[in-house]
Order: C-alpha cells, then structure tokens, then sequence
C-alpha cells in the first residue's frame, strides 16, 4: 500500500520538492509553495506538514527549504512531529528505526536529486525498531 506523503516547500526547496512528487508515485498531499518565484516564509509550510501529519491526513511528512534547518524547526514546533534533516541514507535510516521521524526535512542547497532520491525512499520504507527506542520517544512528549 502506498503510503500518503505531505509535503511542503519555500521558495528555496520549490524545485526538489517538484522533483520527488514526479519521482515517486505516492499519495501526495502537496500544501505549497507553488513556485520559486516570489519569496516565502519557511514556518507556514513547516508548520502545514506537521499539521498534516499530526492531524492524520497523511503518514509522513516532507518538508524543504533551502538547508532544510529553519523548517525542520518550524515543524518540530508541533508536539506530535518529530521532524528530522537529513543529508544523508544513513541519517534517513537511523532516524527511522531509532527516533521514529514522522517529518523528512531536506535542503535543496545542500544535497543533489540522486542523494534526495535515496534518502526519501529509505525514510519512507525504513521501520520503527522500536523496544528500548521507545522509551527515549515517549520522554520527548
């Protein structure tokens, strides 16, 4: 079963996001931006994934801006998100069976479409090891 996917970008993640939403045939819920022309504000869109996901209209998340920090922030403002940046398939990984990650953030100024490829489809098909891990989620609530 295809999972469903929010995701959301800046101005500066506009692109990559337009890029995994071709790339990977999932369920997507796209909740903007609609364009690297105009200049946004990263906290709308980072806070629009976590609603999503916290609220159950989609299973994970995926939210970008330029480094993929100041959103990663935004949506981890959210008490049921556990939004992690990663640049890399090991973080992917890691933040999945270890951290139970429910938001993906990515930078496009910081990784290349192949490195995103690999890194969003190991986050989406990586599973929650839990045991002592989630011991360590429930104290972050």
């Amino acid at each position: 079963m295809k999972p469903t996917v929010a995701i959301a970008s800046d101005h500066g993640g506009y692109d990559l996001k337009e890029f995994l939403k071709d790339s990977f045939k999932i369920n997507w819920i796209d909740l903007g931006t609609n364009s690297d022309k105009k200049s946004v504000d990263y906290p709308e869109f980072g806070y629009a994934v976590a609603g999503a996901v916290a609220e159950g209209e989609a299973e994970f998340g995926i939210a970008i801006c330029g480094t993929g920090i100041g959103i990663g922030i935004a949506a981890n403002r959210n008490p049921k998100i556990r939004a992690a940046m990663c640049t890399d398939v090991t973080m992917a990984r890691l933040t999945r069976e270890h951290n139970d990650a429910n938001v993906l953030c990515l930078g496009q100024r910081l990784i290349g479409t192949e490195v995103a490829l690999d890194i969003v489809k190991t986050f989406l098909e990586t599973e929650f090891e839990g045991g002592r891990h989630q011991n360590r989620i429930d104290k972050l609530s």
